[in-house]
């Protein structure tokens, strides 16, 4: 018996079909790209965490179960306590094991499109299907074509993000409620934009049994510390529990984030501070008449330019980085996205975006 030893022989024909979750290069550039907070904590906090790393039993493994980092996340984020609370690494850890533990034979994903790209690609990860239902012309919820997919696929799982990526818009309340009612299986809505949007779904965490909740600190500025959490009744917890590898926290990452919770009126001034930096880049943007710019509650801010693949590349050139969303999505089409930085990062920004539409 001779064998060949080639990976499409052992692997899934839709992995296969697959292309890696591209993060380009930006050593040296403008970095606007990834929705990160641009500011530094402060000085006397980092010393804080200096200390902290410095003694932190690294030679041991974590709390598997994170408790003292938990208890510290219900104050900060004032979760009900009658939920239960799951961290991940990062929000994608927690996609991924909500789509694991659904994925029976024939089970779907459902989400709109565009939407948070991982939902989709963790839906293949998981041997599931996907069904994306477009938004419309200007990126609200389609709320028939919603319900109408909902009773044709009757799906296990939809994830919503609120504000969503890439579009930054917040969905309406009531379509959300009425999209939550009329599925068979969980909702999943990932508030990963939180902190600059002022709306949130908690408090109906206790109306909707099937209703569950993602949080994460990365656009808060921890995104190096890759911490997510859900957030949901202990029945559906403690299922997904079950797919949770052990010691996905590690100690750094545990020590360092309940330390800075102490501090969160330090991470809700910096997002103010976006917030305020959304405000000024946005009315800048709209003066740009050859500029379609769309309303953002998150830390981005997504506009429509004739020849955005152009213009992306020439921005690089430049050494600044954005997002390029030139057609992902035909919604997309001659889209850009740029994440909200400091007042001198935006200005280099909005100037050299200036200049190359007057050329």
């Amino acid at each position: 018996m001779s064998y060949s030893h080639k990976p499409s022989d052992i692997i899934r024909p839709e992995i296969l079909a697959l292309k890696a979750y591209h993060v380009p290069p930006a050593t040296g550039m403008v970095k606007l790209d990834a929705m990160e907070n641009p500011y530094a904590l402060p000085q006397a906090l980092q010393n804080e965490i200096s200390s902290l790393a410095a003694g932190a039993p690294i030679n041991r493994y974590p709390d598997p179960n994170a408790a003292d980092l938990k208890a510290a996340l219900r104050e900060a984020l004032t979760i009900p306590d009658q939920m239960d609370v799951m961290l991940g690494n990062g929000s994608d850890e927690i996609i991924q094991i909500i789509a694991m533990a659904a994925a029976r034979p024939g089970a779907i994903v459902l989400s709109v499109e565009p939407a948070f790209v991982m939902f989709r690609m963790i839906a293949t990860f998981a041997n599931m299907q996907y069904t994306g239902v477009p938004l419309t012309a200007d990126f609200a919820l389609d709320l028939d074509a919603t319900l109408d997919a909902i009773a044709r696929h009757q799906p296990a799982v939809i994830f919503l993000a609120y504000p969503n990526n890439p579009t930054g818009n917040l969905f309406d309340e009531q379509a959300i409620l009425k999209i939550i009612e009329a599925t068979p299986g969980i909702v999943v809505i990932d508030e990963a934009y939180h902190a600059f949007a002022g709306a949130s779904v908690m408090d109906k965490l206790t109306d909707y049994p099937n209703l569950l909740l993602m949080r994460t600190l990365s656009k808060l500025g921890l995104a190096g510390l890759r911490l997510g959490l859900l957030i949901g009744r202990p029945a559906w917890l403690t299922e997904f529990e079950k797919l949770r590898l052990p010691y996905n926290v590690s100690v750094l990452t545990q020590c360092v984030t309940q330390s800075v919770l102490c501090h969160m009126d330090v991470l809700l001034d910096q997002a103010e501070q976006i917030k305020t930096e959304r405000a000024r880049m946005f009315a800048r943007l709209t003066t740009l008449k050859t500029l379609e710019v769309f309303p953002s509650d998150a830390n981005f801010i997504l506009f429509r330019v004739d020849n955005a693949t152009g213009i992306f590349r020439k921005l690089k050139q430049r050494g600044i980085l954005i997002k390029n969303l030139d057609r992902t999505h035909a919604l997309l089409d001659n889209c850009l996205r740029v994440t909200i930085g400091t007042a001198e990062e935006n200005t280099q920004f909005v100037t050299a975006l200036e200049t190359l539409l007057s050329e």
